[in-house]
């Protein structure tokens, strides 16, 4: 049975992409930009919100990116770092989010006249700010964070050091994000041989916009630890007219390998790697069981959430809340947190969420079940 909405919001659930810059609240932004002068193409809350998806659904990634400009440019100061931080963290709280990997390249918010220390320091107050903010409320989560570079730029090197530098302090983990067509991974191998040396993760964009050669690379040059997005892995499984499905090598190599797919299904349909939920590569992978998990990718671009990414693919593929477990464990297999702490997570809150749900759907229709034989007339 596919779940229902409420069960679906209550289900415990792992994030493991999401960009800070790709998930701010509508108000916000519209307080921020009047503070600093910047010019928003709506001037209020709805209108904005609705600009922000319509931009974004072009199913062109280069335009999809031109969107960030906006969100970017109200996130240059301490203050403001500090606020959406901390909103991000309440608002995936909210969600039923219990652990979230949140990502963003420091280098872009520059401008107001922060160091980068500075930024990595004014994001990691807001998390944690809004991490107390949402125990308070009866919503525990834990807020990670993955540092990235952009791979059109030459800072990729400084910004691993960075993470490394800063892995006390929250930053669990590296990525490079950006257009992928003509800036292929490997232009960062400095970067990334660095992070292996230094026995540090790393996750590279691969597989979205561009096809087989960025994931091959992203894995066999760099040495990724995950696939962000990933989605084009597709392009290397052929499901013959039979129904019998071959993988290629690679396919093969990623499947083997258990790599963790970080699968953005709505996101991926924006910039044109599916047209639509039901035709996503991620119902025949889940089948296939390669390591899928589901993700946001951009909260605000996309409107969307954990909790309407579960309901997508339920009502696409049938999934029922062991499937939604699935996925769950999945992500947290794949967390760059400690082995002990994942573990943790998956059998002191995921499973027990679960559990909790499975009985209580038991215990509603035991509960039915019992209504309708004292109100039927024979029963009378």
């Amino acid at each position: 049975m596919r779940p229902t909405d409420a069960e679906i919001l209550s289900a415990p659930k792992v994030l493991l992409h999401d960009h800070l810059d790709g998930g701010l609240r509508p108000a916000t932004i519209l307080e921020l930009a009047a503070e600093i002068g910047h010019e928003l193409p709506a001037a209020d809350e709805p209108g904005l919100r609705q600009w922000f998806v319509e931009a974004a659904d072009s199913g062109s990634l280069e335009r999809y990116l031109t969107t960030f400009e906006h969100t970017v440019a109200v996130m240059q100061t301490h203050d403001a770092l500090v606020r959406v931080a901390a909103e991000c963290a309440e608002d995936l709280a909210d969600d039923g989010v219990v652990y979230a990997e949140v990502r963003y390249a420091p280098e872009q918010h520059l401008n107001g006249g922060l160091s980068l220390d500075e930024v990595v320091a004014a994001v990691e107050q807001g998390f944690r700010l809004g991490e107390t903010r949402a125990a308070e409320a009866g919503r525990p989560i834990r807020v990670a964070t993955l540092l990235t570079a952009m791979r059109h730029a030459a800072r990729s090197r400084e910004i691993a050091e960075l993470a490394v530098q800063n892995r006390e302090a929250g930053v669990v983990g590296f990525d490079i994000a950006g257009a992928e067509a003509g800036f292929p991974p490997t232009r960062h191998l400095d970067a990334f041989e660095y992070l292996r040396r230094e026995n540090a993760h790393f996750t590279i964009h691969a597989g979205e916009a561009f096809g087989l050669p960025s994931i091959w690379e992203a894995l066999q040059w760099c040495g990724a630890d995950r696939l962000g997005h990933g989605v084009r892995i597709i392009d290397d499984v052929e499901v013959r007219p039979d129904g019998e499905v071959h993988l290629g090598r690679l396919a093969a190599y990623v499947r083997d390998k258990r790599i963790p797919l970080e699968l953005c299904p709505s996101s991926n349909i924006q910039t044109g790697a599916a047209g639509s939920i039901a035709e996503h590569p991620i119902g025949l992978l889940a089948r296939l069981r390669f390591r899928v998990t589901v993700n946001t990718d951009n909260r605000l671009m996309s409107g969307t959430s954990m909790s309407r990414e579960f309901a997508l693919l339920a009502d696409a593929f049938g999934y029922d809340l062991p499937d939604l477990e699935w996925f769950t464990v999945n992500a947290l297999k794949s967390a760059f947190i400690p082995f002990d702490q994942r573990l943790a997570l998956i059998n002191d809150v995921v499973k027990p969420g679960y559990a909790a749900l499975g009985a209580q759907r038991a215990f509603d229709r035991v509960r039915a079940a019992g209504t309708t034989e004292r109100l039927s007339p024979r029963s009378a």
